[in-house]
C-alpha cells in the first residue's frame, strides 16, 4: 500500500490523497506536478528514477477494509536535503535519458 505523503518534497505544497497533481517515483518520493515538470524535469532528485501520477485512494470503503478510513494517508511531511542548484544539476544530467534506461 502506498504511503500517500502529504506534501511536495520540493516546494512543500499540500498534496491531499485526492490530488491529481501528486507524482511519485518507485520509492514513493512525492512531488507536485509543477515541480516535476519544471525543476525536476521528470527526474526524482533522490533516486534518479522517473515520476508518475500518484494513484488516488478511494475515500469510501467500497470493499471491506479499504479506503482512506482504513488506510489513512501519512501526516509526516518531508523535505529534500539537496539545494535547488544540486537538484537542477542532477536533473539536467539525467533528463535526456528516458526513465526506463536510467
Amino acid at each position: 500500500m502506498l504511503e500517500l505523503r502529504p506534501n511536495c518534497e520540493a516546494c512543500d505544497v499540500d498534496l491531499p490523497p485526492s490530488s491529481p497533481d501528486a507524482c511519485i517515483c518507485s520509492y514513493e518520493c512525492t512531488f507536485c506536478r509543477s515541480c516535476v515538470e519544471t525543476l525536476l524535469k521528470n527526474v526524482c532528485p533522490n533516486c534518479g528514477g522517473g515520476l508518475v501520477a500518484r494513484p488516488i485512494r478511494p475515500a469510501g470503503e467500497y470493499r471491506p477494509a479499504t479506503g482512506l478510513a482504513y488506510d489513512p494517508p501519512s501526516t509526516r511531511r518531508r523535505q529534500l536535503k539537496w539545494s535547488r542548484g544540486e537538484i537542477a544539476d542532477f536533473a539536467d544530467r539525467l533528463a535526456a535519458v528516458a526513465p526506463e534506461r536510467r
